[in-house]
């Protein structure tokens, strides 16, 4: 690989600020009350060195979206190689854990679900497309599994599982419990994990056992 010259280290520098600055104020702020010129301020360049970077505010929601993709696929990878999560359902867990923290961790960018300029600048994105789509095949293979297996619903479509799993990820429950200072942010992830894999009903709560007592048996009555 070509080592890159000095213009370019400092040019690669400044765009990763520009996109640090801009995940974070996002997920202060939000798309709508994010300014370019904001992000300039906060990054300490003109208004004009950041447009030689980005072209536009979509443009830089983009490039916010694609490093939390890398970022998302780096985690799925990790929870992917991980021996004790054995079965799919305790992958998808993890996932949604994982999306948890990092809302909490105040580094979850915060957009608009009906922006009709933001959504085709995404849709036109290379970048930010396949790496969703990368994302989306490989929890979608999870959730079939966990559906064959019986862990999810198999009456369930697939995609309502995953748009579930990606709602978690900008759940504004998260930031009221946080608000009220009564949990952790552990206990915080477990309660919502809790309520998406296992609903609110009274039953939930006995589920969990049930489940792992069948798989006991099971395992109890296999051939050593």
């Amino acid at each position: 690989m070509a080592r890159l010259s000095f213009r370019e280290q400092v040019l690669r520098a400044r765009e990763d600020a520009i996109v640090e600055s801009v995940n974070r104020l996002l997920a202060e702020k939000g798309f709508d009350l994010m300014t370019v010129d904001e992000v300039a301020a906060d990054v300490g360049i003109a208004k004009a060195s950041l447009y030689k970077h980005f072209t536009s505010k979509e443009e830089l929601a983009a490039a916010a979206m694609v490093r939390l993709l890398d970022r998302a696929q780096a985690a799925i990878g990790e929870i992917a190689g991980d021996a004790s999560l054995k079965r799919p359902v305790d992958r998808l867990q993890a996932v949604a854990r994982w999306t948890m923290r990092v809302q909490l961790a105040g580094e979850m960018p915060a957009l608009p679900a009906q922006n009709s300029t933001l959504r085709a600048a995404l849709l036109a994105n290379r970048a930010y497309m396949d790496r969703l789509l990368g994302v989306s095949e490989q929890l979608g293979g999870w959730i079939t599994a966990a559906q064959a297996a019986g862990e999810i619903r198999p009456s369930l479509p697939p995609e309502v599982v995953l748009y579930t799993l990606f709602a978690r990820a900008c759940d504004p429950v998260l930031g009221m419990l946080k608000a009220t200072g009564q949990h952790s942010d552990d206990r915080i992830v477990e309660l919502l994990v809790g309520t998406c894999f296992e609903g609110v009903g009274a039953g939930a709560a006995a589920e969990p056992a049930a489940r792992s007592s069948a798989a006991g048996a099971r395992r109890a009555a296999e051939p050593a």
